[in-house]
């Protein structure tokens, strides 16, 4: 088969005008169209008044040698690439011990199912609940202020990808295509078809969860074993430095001598607990910031023109960057069409933000992060956790400016780039519950950060029309963007200096989002099979 690419069209084309236009790019007659199916469908909007559908297709083709040979040159025209699934290794008929998955996320959710595929049988445990139970304990924190510290957004099966936007697209290279296997275990599990072909595919929360559990029971069927509510309070490392079990909050012990690290950007006990082990663990940088929220209808306008509203569209998402005159780079991250703003923290006494939509991103508002990057030289210390002190200090700041019952700060971006602090919400309703109170966020971030942030928005405003509209409302305060410490691995995805302990994901450093922490947590499934069928963690 051969894969062509850049195919476009008028938003509104005839069924038809597609394998004529296959046919024309292939410089044959419609007739010697055998088949051909659509992988990956775009959008062009760079034109309102005229976006146009972007295509890449698969096409089987009379003649495909000459056709090949002919259109060598083309960029566009291209063989098929394999894209299956092989794995790597098969569990040998005897295992002393069962590899250990610590974290049900998106990570630990493929590293546990490749080892699963493989015959490992692995345990994968969690110090949340199953993810319905664990919805229950989410909107407990949003609909009455009560939260569960090992029960919420960040902690339960799923991970803090069940409550986003479900975003399924990323910036990772991918020569072995482990994306694709991502995305049709989605499928398999009940995600709708469409993500297999979506230029930037997106599931949502409520299917997350149904998704979630299925590929659950597709694990235990082949031998896996979920332990719930077992938070790993340590690691066993022995004299030789090779992990030896995992120690549990209600004093057991668990031996393994494989454990996976899938643990997530929030799991701050557990990278203590990893440090103090002497297990490498560095700074790194990430950003903080606040959300933003403008009513959907104005992004659509203004990135879609008068095609807005059209079915085929759906609702209008922006990537936005600034680099500001005082060095730092302001940005959008997460941005959920169509969404809300939701209440993220997974600590006593503070307040955190984060974004989410369902699948079919209709609610009345657009929010992203609005962050600004930092660094490790910016962190109160050189301590490899520092980053955590930082985050906390501002997700502390914001529980009190919200008035110590979860509500969070908000500020009318009017009033922020004038300077003082919003006594009212004007036209723009937040979304954040349990709610939201007018303040100055100002004094919750350091001064770099705002002095950036009121640079960017003009910025994007002129880029998005009404994107710094004074009436657009902020709420903070957004700190998980990914974890602030790396722990480090070799090129055998184990840790530097202890042998059999494997970090993977986003709380290792390793990912960001939903999909590149699927992919992450397969590559580590993989090397956990070979060190155990080639016996590399006890060299």
């Amino acid at each position: 088969m051969l894969r062509v690419s850049e195919l476009k069209l008028p938003l509104d084309h005839p069924p038809e005008a597609l394998p004529e236009a296959i046919a024309a790019r292939l410089g044959v007659g419609r007739a010697d169209l055998l088949g051909w199916s659509v992988w990956k469908r775009a959008h062009d909007a760079r034109k309102k008044g005229a976006i146009l559908k972007v295509y890449i297709v698969d096409v089987e083709v009379r003649g495909e040698a000459e056709v090949a040979g002919r259109l060598a040159g083309d960029p566009h025209v291209r063989p098929t690439p394999d894209t299956s699934y092989r794995p790597v290794a098969a569990a040998p008929p005897a295992l002393p011990l069962r590899p250990v998955v610590i974290g049900a996320g998106p990570c630990g959710l493929f590293a546990g199912l490749i080892l699963a595929e493989m015959g490992f049988r692995p345990i994968i445990l969690d110090r949340g609940k199953a993810v319905r139970e664990r919805t229950k304990d989410t909107w407990g924190l949003w609909r009455r202020s009560e939260l569960n510290p090992e029960s919420n957004v960040q902690f339960g099966e799923g991970g803090a990808g069940t409550f986003s936007d479900g975003k399924l697209y990323s910036q990772i290279k991918d020569p072995r295509h482990l994306g694709r296997k991502v995305l049709t275990e989605f499928v398999a599990a009940g995600a709708p078809s469409e993500i297999l072909i979506e230029a930037h595919p997106h599931i949502g929360t409520f299917r997350l969860v149904t998704m979630v559990e299925a590929m659950r029971a597709r694990i235990e069927a082949m031998g896996g074993e979920y332990r719930f509510q077992h938070r790993v309070t340590d690691i066993e490392i022995d004299g030789a430095r090779r992990v030896r079990g995992v120690h549990l909050h209600d004093g057991g012990f668990l031996e393994a001598d494989r454990v996976v690290l899938a643990i997530g950007h929030s799991s701050r006990d557990t990278f203590q607990a990893l440090y103090d082990r002497g297990v490498h663990i560095e700074a790194k940088p990430f950003s903080i910031g606040f959300r933003i929220e403008h009513p959907q209808s104005w992004i659509d306008r203004a990135l879609f023109g008068p095609c807005a509203g059209h079915p085929d569209l759906g609702a209008a998402a922006y990537s936005l960057s600034h680099h500001a005159s005082n060095g730092r780079t302001v940005y959008s991250f997460c941005m959920c069409p169509g969404g809300t703003v939701v209440a993220a923290t997974s600590e006593p006494g503070r307040v955190v933000t984060n974004g989410m939509s369902q699948y079919s991103r209709n609610e009345r508002n657009a929010n992203s992060g609005f962050v600004v990057g930092v660094t490790p030289a910016d962190y109160p210390g050189d301590h490899p956790l520092a980053g955590i002190d930082l985050q906390r200090d501002l997700e502390s700041r914001a529980f009190v400016a919200g008035g110590g019952d979860y509500h969070a700060p908000g500020q009318l971006v009017g009033d922020f780039l004038a300077g003082r602090a919003s006594t009212a919400l004007g036209g723009v309703v937040p979304s954040y519950r349990p709610g939201v109170r007018p303040t100055d966020l100002a004094p919750l971030m350091p001064g770099y950060v705002i002095e950036a942030m009121r640079e960017a928005l003009p910025v994007f405003g002129r880029r998005i029309p009404r994107y710094d509209d004074p009436e657009a409302v902020l709420t903070g305060v957004e700190t998980r963007t990914s974890a602030p410490v790396r722990i480090t691995r070799g090129a055998d995805f184990q840790s530097l200096n202890v042998r059999g302990l494997f970090p993977a994901g986003e709380g290792a450093g390793y990912a960001g989002g939903i999909l590149s922490a699927g992919v992450d947590g397969i590559k580590v499934a993989e090397a956990v099979a070979r060190s155990i069928v080639g016996g590399a963690a006890s060299a």
